[in-house]
């Protein structure tokens, strides 16, 4: 249960009201500012069961006790509302009714915002005292999501250690203040919703933007480190609440004009955060709303590393040994072999590896449906730009904060300033060959699973070349099944490394993205900027 938004000076839970009086039908709101005393609101549990108590700052002190069980709350103006609630006598039972007049409409959205989080907690409760035992109901991302997985999930995020290394990442962290604060017209007198808030920077960076109001939704630990950050910026804090809850399941006092998040995991999708981003969109955001980020790509290309191969496939040569303390182990070399090779490797690569233009995986966050990310299959076709063993397929993202005033990109692409995504590489077990100018087809078919992560599949083949190649089939085939859960991490920053047959020194290999068609986005000058990638000149981060 999270701190209302207009407390203030007051304890948790406790509201000072400008008034509180019993409802009378002649009685306007007027009558009552002018007649009652001001009155103290206090949420609690005293007996085990949520209720509500008004405290009359008055001689008589009066006390009226409601049981949230019954209750209901209107409004009847900014500042104004009507409780409705059951009260007995010694002979009878029967309704009763208080009108609540608040200091202000921000006390008065945080008092109804209190109140229906206590309202929900008397639901669970009664289903717990019903069944004997805890409720059964689970929220959308517990029916998909393993805990064990959960567990590890949130138990990361809530670690400083974890949010320092993303603070750290000063392209990340940069591209998003640069995104808010250049697009100040989008933020400015707006509610705002901070998706998976973490330490609450970015909440932070709305507020300085003028956000009217920021609810930061966190469901790890790092709730209370939020909350800690953001009181120690008293200019900001009144105008950020932290929601410590999945965005499942909180319940929030009012819609927002727009959602901001970091939901990008390894090659994007890695995670699922980007599900309970599109779960925020429908449940929070207002028609028309903006989304920061607007629109994310998969950005694709087969390239050519020997040394990675050979690094790769030499990890399994353990397995070969035939006198290992008296016992052959060559039994289990095969599938070590094929364990090295399921897991792809994160690292930062220098783009003259890659051996044809990349194509690009288009994800438009205010379209998709949470359901298109359960299965994601791209058709890949490239043409070789050099004649060269092609060991896998290479990956990165960027996304696009679409501000009304600045178009900002955020990228992980190979031969930009390196992030804490680093770039995917998936490595074939055994390469094909290619000739320069020869097509390349295949797919990547990534499937989501319960540990918050995807398997992936990818096929790659090369078609005949020569003289009779129109009448001959593809020549060579190679596939592999990866899960990107388990990845391996293998180095920081890009090395240094021969240049792949036929390719000169200097030799740069254009990128060509997928055209966007108009129905895709309705502004398709959103997706012109050119993937950076192959040493191509990037300037993402300035505009």
């Amino acid at each position: 249960m999270e701190a209302p938004v207009g407390q203030k000076s007051q304890k948790l839970h406790e509201f000072a009201l400008a008034s509180v009086s019993d409802l009378a039908p002649s009685s306007s709101s007027s009558d009552v500012a002018s007649s009652s005393p001001p009155a103290i609101a206090r949420f609690g549990a005293d007996c085990g069961i949520p209720e509500l108590r008004f405290n009359m700052e008055c001689a008589s002190g009066a006390v009226v006790n409601v049981d949230l069980r019954t209750a209901k709350l209107f409004k009847l103006g900014p500042v104004s509302s009507v409780c409705i609630f059951r009260a007995s006598d010694i002979s009878k039972e029967y309704s009763r009714g208080v009108t609540i007049r608040f200091r202000s409409e921000e006390d008065s959205t945080a008092f109804h915002y209190a109140f229906e989080q206590l309202k929900k907690d008397c639901v669970i409760q009664e289903a717990q005292l019903a069944n004997g035992a805890p409720s059964a109901s689970k929220c959308k991302f517990d029916d998909k999501i393993e805990p064990s997985s959960a567990k590890m999930y949130f138990h990361y995020y809530g670690q400083l250690l974890h949010q320092q290394n993303m603070l750290q990442d000063y392209v990340r962290t940069g591209t998003y203040y640069a995104a808010v604060i250049e697009n100040r017209a989008d933020f400015f007198g707006r509610v705002v919703v901070d998706v998976g808030a973490g330490s609450g920077i970015l909440s932070l960076f709305a507020a300085q933007a003028g956000a009217k109001h920021v609810y930061a939704v966190e469901a790890s630990e790092m709730a209370e480190y939020a909350r800690k950050l953001i009181a120690g910026n008293p200019a900001l804090s009144q105008r950020i609440t932290v929601v410590k809850g999945k965005v499942e399941e909180v319940e929030l006092p009012e819609k927002a004009d727009i959602l901001i998040s970091e939901p990008m995991g390894t090659l994007l999708v890695n995670e699922r955060m980007l599900e309970s981003y599109v779960i925020a969109r429908d449940r929070f955001l207002v028609p028309n709303g903006k989304m920061f980020p607007t629109v994310g790509r998969i950005h694709m290309a087969p390239f050519s590393d020997e040394y990675l191969f050979v690094e790769i496939a030499n990890k399994a040569l353990f397995w070969q040994q035939q006198n290992y303390y008296g016992v052959d182990l060559t039994a289990l070399h095969g599938s070590a072999f094929q364990g090295y090779f399921s897991q792809p490797v994160v690292d930062a690569f220098d783009p003259r590896f890659l051996v044809a233009p990349s194509i690009s995986h288009v994800i438009d966050f205010t379209k998709v449906e949470e359901e298109d990310l359960y299965e994601i299959d791209v058709p890949l076709r490239f043409i070789a730009s050099v004649g060269t063993r092609v060991h896998g397929l290479a990956c990165w993202f960027d996304v696009l904060f679409n501000g009304s005033t600045v178009q900002r990109w955020l990228t992980t692409a190979p031969g930009a300033p390196t992030t804490h995504w680093y770039q995917l590489r998936c490595v074939l077990s055994q390469p094909i060959y290619v000739m320069a100018g020869q097509e390349i087809t295949g797919r990547l078919r990534m499937v989501a699973h319960d540990a918050q992560s995807y398997t992936i599949y990818l096929t790659l083949s090369a078609k005949m070349w020569g003289p009779g190649a129109e009448q001959g089939g593809i020549l060579q085939t190679s596939s592999c099944k990866l899960d990107l859960k388990e990845p391996y991490y293998r180095m920081s920053q890009p090395q240094a490394y021969a240049l792949a047959q036929d390719q000169q020194p200097n030799q740069l290999i254009q990128t060509q993205d997928i055209p966007i068609q108009s129905q895709d986005l309705d502004d398709i000058e959103l997706l012109a900027q050119p993937s950076p990638s192959s040493g191509a000149q990037l300037n993402t981060l300035n505009g």
